[in-house]
């Protein structure tokens, strides 16, 4: 049995009209959860950039790459 993987483009805010941030994962629970928590040091964690505001799924790791590329 082929196994079908999903890969999420997201978008993440600090606030409205605030900082953003596009990111790609193919665990999206795991990964707002990091934003949110910020275990994660880096640009999400200093500027507090954590709120998801939108996500985009794809079956492909390369159609996601360019997606958030774009």
């Amino acid at each position: 049995m082929k196994t079908i993987h999903q890969y999420y483009v997201y978008i993440l805010a600090s606030k409205i009209r605030g900082t953003l941030y596009i990111g790609m994962t193919n665990d999206l629970q795991r990964r707002v959860y990091e934003h949110k928590t910020g275990i994660i040091k880096g640009f999400t964690q200093k500027y507090g950039v954590n709120k998801l505001m939108c996500f985009e799924t794809f079956q492909y790791v390369n159609d996601a790459i360019d997606r958030e590329k774009q």
